[in-house]
């Protein structure tokens, strides 16, 4: 191996999940890029994926690695994810869903991307297999491709901003940073969904990520990866009450973010102002998109 392609580990962490690991496993076995270690965590499965995430690490000595909790426990995706990183020697650390599946170039254009661009992380569009089964989308980043310092990506992309929110599995990050955006152990059980979005709150105020325009990760069909539109007001509610306390504990206010988590949380706290608010610019929204007419187009 060329000694100037850096070493990517790469975290899976599973749970059930039998009928879509083997593919996915796959699509990090058939990369062009050949410099990787691959991390399988096993979140306490009861299906098959714990025998066939143990017969690939007994195929692939050295590269692949089975790991699970002791007395094989169900822990969350956070806690499973830390103790993987806890074990990873790459350069870069990349992340990939148990439901989705890379295509053979996501690995080294991720890495010429952080060779071209002065960032600590990299994150890319997806294709997205809706529900219903039927065809496939593209989903960019809700942002331009570029570079982004803290917090412009925060006040962006969901789940403060109105931009659609990478998936995980078309992260990368630079090793470094995880040592300062630990993965959140807390959101486990119907809470879960919001682990990965804790962690880019995270990355988007901490970090300066590049956007690409790029696509080279397939989505499985459960989810289109735009969890706004039928999100539990439950889970969401609890997400952004961590997402308060985190603010109020780093060392920098920005007030912008702030800002539109005040806004957010408006929907729980005040919800006649709320639902008031959004139908004022509802009504705007539609006053403004009418054509206008002036005298000299009615002669």
């Amino acid at each position: 191996m060329d000694s100037l392609d850096p070493l990517v580990s790469v975290v899976l962490c599973f749970r059930n999940e039998e009928a879509s690991l083997k593919e996915a496993v796959e699509s990090v076995i058939h990369q062009d890029y050949r410099n990787w270690e691959l991390f399988l965590v096993d979140d306490g499965s009861t299906d098959g994926g714990t025998r066939m995430g143990r017969r690939f690490a007994a195929r692939y000595p050295g590269r692949i690695f089975y790991m699970d909790h002791p007395y094989h426990q169900s822990k969350g995706p956070g806690a499973g994810i830390n103790m993987a990183i806890g074990r990873c020697r790459g350069t870069y650390v990349a992340f990939l869903n148990a439901s989705d599946i890379w295509l053979p170039g996501k690995l080294s254009r991720q890495v010429q991307l952080f060779c071209l661009h002065k960032v600590t992380v990299v994150v890319e569009a997806s294709l997205c297999q809706p529900t219903s089964g039927h065809g496939v989308r593209r989903v960019p980043v809700g942002a331009p491709e570029g570079s982004y310092k803290p917090p412009e990506l925060m006040l962006r992309l969901y789940p403060l901003g109105t931009g659609a929110a990478p998936r995980m599995s078309g992260v990368m990050v630079h090793r470094a940073v995880l040592r300062r955006c630990v993965f959140e152990e807390i959101f486990r059980g119907i809470f879960q969904d919001y682990h990965d979005h804790a962690f880019l709150c995270k990355v988007y105020l901490n970090e300066t990520v590049f956007v690409s325009v790029s696509c080279h990760h397939k989505a499985g069909a459960r989810d289109d990866g735009m969890h706004a539109s039928e999100e539990s007001h439950a889970t969401r509610r609890n997400f952004l009450y961590w997402l308060r306390d985190y603010l109020s504990a780093q060392p920098v206010r920005y007030r912008s973010v702030e800002k539109l988590l005040r806004k957010a949380h408006m929907r729980y706290r005040k919800p006649v102002r709320y639902n008031l608010l959004v139908a004022v610019q509802r009504f705007l929204a539609r006053v403004m998109a009418k054509p206008r007419v002036s005298i000299s187009d009615k002669t």
